[in-house]
């Protein structure tokens, strides 16, 4: 988090400002960047428009804010999953972790990291190039992972690290749109389990 952020953040609020933040992760969550007005978020962190403005900055940085967040509570599987000591217990601990977060009781369905820029127009350039580089800095960390894997004799040698990176975030974000659409925990536990027959064999 930048200087200037975290003067705003410590400055003494007559709001909790993390419940704030927390309800306007669910807002972008729900409805998208574009879909998420400046009313609908103030009004979900219950503060004024010049309250949000002085307390978190502008929309672009509230959901820069928003997606921090996320990533830090709302994604814990991907740090299990790089933990594993096989690049396939990786890729299963990712996949079966993304099915579960996409349908946590309690929460919107899907991933903050997928629905943020789905359908967004111009106005949402700067959150779709932060999106972007938060999927790519998660396939980078996969890539790295099964690299490792490779050099440890764990994966083929002719196996492709970056591939199966894609391949991972791929079934992953699919996991994510379909939970939008309705699909079950069960259903994508099973995705996942499909998605693991296709995992090279050593």
């Amino acid at each position: 988090m930048d200087p200037a952020t975290k003067s705003r953040l410590g400055r003494p609020r007559g709001f909790d400002t993390e419940d704030a933040l927390e309800r306007a992760t669910r807002v972008f969550w729900e409805q998208g960047y574009d879909g998420a007005s400046l009313a609908d978020l103030t009004a979900a962190m219950g503060i004024t428009r010049t309250s949000m403005y002085a307390a978190f900055g502008n929309k672009d940085e509230l959901f820069r804010l928003a997606l921090e967040r996320y990533t830090r509570d709302g994604i814990d599987y991907v740090a299990q999953a790089m933990d594993k000591p096989t690049a396939e217990e990786v890729a299963r601990t990712f996949l079966v972790g993304a099915a579960q977060a996409s349908t946590r009781p309690g929460y919107p369905p899907g991933c903050l990291g997928v629905q943020g820029s789905l359908a967004a127009g111009a106005t949402a350039k700067n959150a779709r190039d932060v999106l972007v580089a938060w999927r790519n800095d998660s396939v980078a960390h996969l890539r790295d992972r099964f690299q490792r894997a490779i050099d440890e004799g764990d994966l083929p040698a002719t196996s492709k690290p970056t591939e199966l990176a894609r391949y991972v975030m791929t079934v992953a974000n699919g996991m994510a749109v379909q939970a939008v659409s309705g699909a079950t925990r069960a259903e994508l536990e099973e995705v996942a389990k499909a998605a693991m027959k296709a995992w090279p064999p050593l």
